[in-house]
């Protein structure tokens, strides 16, 4: 790693107003001089944020491009302000286009894990509505759009939906953390407002799917249905017979460097 990697400080991001305004911590990489390359954007997965081992990993690639990279921390995430369990997929999605708008790039890749894939979709049907930068491309990991409606919601037990009922959340055992994950009312209430797998998504752009067959979070298939709602982007599906949910090992890393340079004009 480059002493220049290691001095990122991350600047905030006031987003929302009154009792609803909260700290967004955003590590932004300037493009290096002369150097005209659209801006890595990296949308992390739930529970998870921008010093994770993929985000780090993109913005090395930003580095080594001379590529701009930028990276936030949702509310209730990482270094930002904000409770977690206030954090709604419109919530994320307020924050990820706050921290765009405000940092403007002329051109951009997205590249979303997990709940992060979700986010980019949506950010790329509110770009296609108005004003702000070109989407140049999409680079998808083990995406999980609508999973609230989708994954969650038809396999809730008896227990869990008394538990929203009762308390407005229900928990389950996290296998990447001590921690429980936990998922709101407001969440799965909210996340039906976001649906995108309910018709033809547009985003004007390639996308590179990158989908482990072994994820037991998000079973590969949802990776085909999501293509199913793409007919008139291109996209590649590249599926990983050996891959978890994480797409982290040193293989994947190199799928992953792959795939957004193969995005890069």
């Amino acid at each position: 790693m480059s002493d220049e990697m290691l001095i990122l400080q991350p600047k905030f991001l006031t987003v929302g107003e009154g009792e609803d305004a909260r700290q967004i911590a955003m590590l932004l990489r300037p493009a290096r001089v002369g150097a005209d390359l659209p801006a890595l954007v990296w949308l992390s997965g739930y529970r998870s944020d921008m010093s994770g081992s993929k985000a780090v990993e993109i913005d090395r690639l930003a580095e080594e491009l001379g590529a701009a990279c930028i990276r936030l921390d949702y509310s209730g995430h990482g270094l930002s302000g904000g409770t977690f369990t206030d954090g709604t997929i419109s919530r994320w999605l307020e924050e990820a286009l706050a921290v765009i708008g405000d940092t403007a790039p002329e051109r951009m890749i997205l590249i979303g894990s997990s709940m992060g894939g979700w986010i980019a979709l949506r950010v790329a049907q509110q770009l296609a509505k108005g004003v702000g930068p070109k989407l140049e491309g999409m680079v998808l990991i083990a995406p999980a759009p609508d999973f609230t409606s989708d994954l969650i919601e038809p396999n809730l037990k008896k227990k869990e939906r008394a538990s929203l009922e009762e308390h407005g959340y229900f928990e389950e055992r996290s296998q990447y953390s001590p921690e429980p994950n936990i998922y709101t009312r407001a969440l799965i209430e909210d996340g039906r407002q976001n649906r995108v797998l309910t018709g033809i998504i547009e985003t004007g752009c390639p996308i590179h799917i990158l989908q482990g067959m072994k994820d037991a979070d998000v079973p590969y298939l949802h990776a085909m249905k999501l293509v199913e709602h793409l007919p008139a982007d291109d996209v590649v599906l590249t599926f990983i017979r050996d891959g978890d949910h994480r797409l982290s090992r040193p293989q994947d890393i190199e799928r992953l460097r792959s795939a957004v340079k193969g995005l890069i004009r």
